[in-house]
């Protein structure tokens, strides 16, 4: 009886979460406008959707401020947790909580700082000032990935490297980083996610005649829901699900016995 009880009360979780985005699905495939008949199975909305040159532009300037934004930040929060790892451990504690708080703040907070930021420096709003705050935003994620497998790192290896003839880049190549790769990948793809689908940051630093597909449908929702919507709203919560299982598929596991096996290199 407690475990039908248990098994009942996820079932109605799930059903709470994902029934409303599985209503939106399967609207994506009626060919009717109105949600409130079946008009017969259709791709038509897909169809106008990919010859509506407004979202085409959009969904590109999404992707490449996603795309240089994630990598961006993927170098700045490695590089950061390098110089944070060889710190003092009060110190590293400190600088630890100061990155989190991005990730606590509210996004709106975020996002009118960022405003007032840019200004202050006369920036011109547009294509370059979204890119600083994805930017911005990504690099605690990123930090939040690698740092674990940074605190898993065996010193020794590294040193042993050394020792064994290889230049400080090499070992840190070839030891190292074969080590941070897996945290390295994970903080890119949340990175990557968190940007793809940012709305309120970005709405707060874009300017006018830029827009990402957030903004875009933002502001065709406005003008009332079109059938597209639900198609470009399917196919965003299924990229962003795929980047999802993806981030939860790296390996998170060290082999023992790789330590070995990457002294031996040299």
């Amino acid at each position: 009886m407690k475990n039908t009880a248990k098994k009942i009360y996820i079932a109605l979780i799930f059903l709470f979460l994902y029934a409303p985005i599985a209503t939106l699905m399967v609207l994506s495939f009626n060919a009717s406008k109105t949600r409130a008949k079946w008009g017969g199975f259709t791709f038509k909305w897909y169809t106008q959707l990919i010859q509506n040159d407004d979202i085409l532009k959009a969904l590109g300037n999404t992707l490449l401020i996603a795309l240089l934004s994630s990598v961006i930040a993927t170098v700045i929060g490695t590089v950061a947790c390098i110089a944070m790892n060889h710190m003092k451990k009060r110190t590293r504690t400190v600088m630890m909580g100061i990155t989190n708080i991005p990730m606590l703040n509210a996004d709106i907070v975020t996002g009118i700082s960022l405003m007032l930021l840019f200004i202050s420096f006369g920036l011109r709003f547009g294509f370059g000032t979204i890119l600083l705050a994805h930017i911005t935003f990504n690099i605690p994620y990123v930090i939040l990935s690698v740092m674990p497998r940074m605190k898993q790192l065996n010193p020794s290896i590294y040193e042993a490297a050394l020792d064994l003839g290889a230049s400080p880049f090499n070992a840190f190549r070839r030891v190292v980083f074969p080590d941070l790769l897996p945290g390295i990948l994970s903080g890119f793809l949340m990175a990557f996610t968190m940007s793809l689908d940012d709305f309120i940051i970005t709405h707060f630093t874009k300017g006018a005649g830029v827009d990402t597909l957030s903004t875009k449908i933002y502001t065709e929702v406005r003008k009332g829901i079109k059938p597209e919507m639900y198609a470009l709203s399917t196919i965003i919560f299924l990229s962003v699900l795929v980047l999802l299982l993806l981030v939860n598929a790296a390996p998170d596991k060290q082999d023992p016995r790789a330590d070995k096996k990457q002294a031996s290199r040299f």
